[in-house]
C-alpha cells in the first residue's frame, strides 16, 4: 500500500519541531481527514536555510510534510514555490489514491508559509494582503492546475 520512502518518512521524520522567530510560518487543514499541518521556514537572502514542520495526522500527512521540508531547504523562494503535490507524490514514490489529499496539504503549507513570509517582507501583492493561507480562492495558487485534480476525485 505505501511504498518504503513513505514509510520511512513515516517513522522516521525529518525536520520535526518548529523554528523560533520563522521568516515565515504556514498552516493548513483538511476538515474532512482532520490532518493539520504548520511548516516554518529559514530565510536568509532568498534561500530556505531550514524548514521544520508539525503535523497532526495519519502516517502519509506526516511522511508529506517531511518530504516536503527536504524538497525546500536549500531552494530559492522562487524554486520553493513552484513545488507541487505531484514533486512530494514522486520523491516519495507515489501515495495511494486516498492520501493524495496529504500531498495537497504539503504543497498549500509551502505555499502559505512563502506567503506569511512574502506579507512580513512587504513582498505580497495587493491580492495576496487579503489571503490568510493557500484555499485557492485569491487566484494566486489554481489548485486545479496544480494538483491536477478534478471534481470526482478531488478530496
Amino acid at each position: 500500500m505505501y511504498s518504503e520512502k513513505v514509510m520511512d518518512h513515516f517513522t522516521n521524520p525529518r525536520n520535526v519541531g518548529d523554528i523560533e522567530a520563522a521568516d515565515g510560518v504556514g498552516q493548513v487543514g483538511n476538515a474532512k481527514c482532520g490532518d493539520i499541518m504548520k511548516i516554518y521556514l529559514k530565510i536568509e537572502n532568498g534561500i530556505i536555510l531550514d524548514a521544520k514542520f508539525k503535523t497532526f495526522g495519519c502516517g502519509a500527512a506526516v511522511a508529506t510534510s517531511s518530504m516536503a521540508t527536504e524538497l525546500i531547504i536549500g531552494k530559492t523562494i522562487e524554486e520553493a514555490q513552484k513545488i507541487t503535490n505531484k514533486a512530494v507524490m514522486e520523491a516519495l514514490d507515489g501515495l495511494p489514491t486516498a492520501k493524495v489529499h496529504c500531498s495537497v496539504l504539503a504543497e498549500e503549507a509551502i505555499a502559505a508559509a512563502l506567503l506569511d513570509y512574502r506579507k512580513k517582507n512587504g513582498l505580497a501583492t495587493e491580492e495576496e494582503e487579503g489571503c490568510n493561507g493557500c484555499c485557492g480562492s485569491c487566484g494566486s495558487h489554481d489548485l486545479h492546475m496544480h494538483h491536477g485534480l478534478d471534481e470526482e476525485n478531488e478530496e
